[in-house]
């Protein structure tokens, strides 16, 4: 691969393992194991396999080399470990870094299945968490402890779209010795500058933009090459989160579209967003591209764009935004995002409902707010179907 090429040039070439068979499209390598020529060799792989050098599909696969290599080509980083899911790679990042004893810095709002793994999994191995205001620098500045392993966040926070000064937020973390893991899913792969601003480490549910046609879970944590095979590798090996052959050809197809998908989308949420701010039916639209975002200077310096979602309040809480949902036509009902089918949910009760009502109003998820992920439909029949959906409530 040319370090020359350009990101929808590396999208569609990186990471390129041909067989002898020569074909266009990516080898799928359907298989758990790999033999060898002889005990000796078997031996020696065990001791040391090259980079070219498979044992376990557990462990490694040539079509999941293929799209770990061409991810992180396009994100800068120097490695990156496939997994079965992208809260699989949440996990795997900040569990095989961590140990009892340890601190972690987290930003509050956050998935909510991100926000199980900070309260309940690592809590409950004797991580100490302290949640701040991701929004506020004196408040992570005030948080981060000498003895803090790793801050955790969410460059644009699900489903309020907040957005994270990451440059700030690694610099405070870096003082104090600190691992940088962001979540990376609502900024993409395409408007990312996560590694050039400061993270350490970049993980991404695969599943949304990257296969972003609704077809498979995948994910992956982007890294240094030390952090990656001496701290991922070991244990996502050992506990088993690996992707699995046929999702990484899938999630190689998805990258290949990525680039065009996702900045159609991107216009397209700038359209409905700047058609349905002010709405009388809206008590809020929110989207970091729109002027009036508490973050939106920051989200252009930071990604140049606003990303593929939306939020929208519905004016009269959760009977008007079921409302609101029942009368939509085009736009699907689901709890997915990133997809290049529009897609439209109610996290209050979905994503989030595990939250009390307390937490969710502390993260601004009130009962009238949807979250709506722009695909790759014609804008013009989007706002018609949401502005049609808004005239029933």
């Amino acid at each position: 691969m040319s370090d020359d090429w350009n990101d929808r040039t590396r999208l569609v070439h990186g990471g390129i393992r041909r067989s002898g068979y020569g074909e266009v499209s990516e080898a799928i390598f359907l298989t758990q194991g790999f033999v060898y020529d002889s005990a000796e060799a078997a031996a020696a792989r065990f001791e040391a396999a090259g980079p070219d050098e498979f044992i376990y599909a557990r462990y490694g696969n040539p079509t999941v080399a293929m799209f770990e290599d061409r991810i992180a080509a396009l994100e800068g980083a120097e490695a990156g470990f496939a997994t079965a899911s992208g809260m699989a790679a949440v996990s795997g990042a900040l569990t095989s870094m961590l140990r009892a004893g340890d601190h972690v810095v987290s930003a509050r709002a956050l998935f909510g299945s991100c926000l199980y793994i900070l309260e309940e999994v690592l809590a409950r191995f004797g991580v100490e968490v302290t949640f701040v205001d991701g929004t506020d620098l004196d408040a992570w500045a005030a948080a981060v402890r000498p003895d803090t392993r790793a801050v955790f966040l969410e460059t644009v926070s699900n489903p309020t779209l907040e957005v994270i000064d990451l440059a700030g937020v690694a610099e405070i973390a870096h003082r104090a010795g600190a691992t940088v893991v962001v979540d990376n899913v609502f900024a993409t792969p395409i408007f990312s500058r996560a590694l050039a601003l400061g993270a350490d480490v970049v993980v991404y549910s695969a599943t949304k933009h990257i296969d972003g046609q609704g077809r498979a879970l995948g994910g992956v944590i982007l890294g240094t090459e030390t952090f990656v095979r001496k701290t991922v590798e070991p244990y996502m090996k050992h506990t088993g989160g690996a992707m699995s052959p046929f999702t990484a050809w899938v999630m190689l197809k998805g990258m290949e579209t990525l680039d065009l998908r996702v900045r159609a989308q991107a216009a397209g949420a700038q359209t409905l967003a700047e058609a349905l701010s002010g709405h009388d039916k809206l008590a809020r639209t929110i989207y970091p591209g729109l002027p009036d975002h508490p973050q939106h200077a920051l989200a252009m310096a930071q990604m140049g764009s606003g990303g593929t979602v939306l939020s929208l309040d519905i004016a009269g809480g959760r009977a008007a935004a079921f409302q609101f949902l029942n009368a939509l036509k085009l736009v699907t009902i689901s709890n997915n995002l990133g997809d290049a089918k529009s897609i439209v949910t109610h996290p209050a009760t979905t994503t989030h409902q595990r939250l009390s009502e307390e937490q969710r109003a502390a993260l601004g998820i009130g009962p009238g707010l949807v979250r709506l992920s722009v695909g790759i439909e014609d804008p013009r029949d989007l706002l018609t179907d949401v502005l049609g959906a808004l005239d029933a409530v």
